[in-house]
């Protein structure tokens, strides 16, 4: 699969094995899709302006449970689709949500 197929086929499973509908996306208006996937895209720490944010500081940072903390368990290609599909979660609930392009 290429990487589009990857993003597609993940978001499908977010939906169907996960249970994350439209309708559960449009309850985080916080732009808390937009981080998930920034935490699973994020290769390493990443500094700006004398801060280091890193992948282990995310739930500190957004106040997720880190029950939700599984990026370590799955391989970089992987990684990346989770955080396309969640990338494309957005998109859509902005959509929903009269967001401009």
């Amino acid at each position: 699969m290429d990487g589009i197929e990857r993003i597609s086929a993940e978001r499908r499973r977010q939906i169907d094995a996960e249970g994350w509908t439209p309708e559960h996306d449009d309850q985080h208006q916080d732009s808390e899709l937009a981080f998930a996937a920034c935490y699973y895209a994020m290769p390493c720490m990443i500094r700006e302006d004398g801060v280091t944010f890193t992948p282990d500081r995310f739930f500190e940072e957004t106040g997720w449970d880190e029950k939700w903390a599984k990026r370590d368990k799955k391989g970089r290609i992987h990684r990346l689709a989770v955080a396309g599909a969640l990338i494309a979660a957005e998109i859509d609930r902005l959509i929903r949500a009269g967001g401009e392009e």
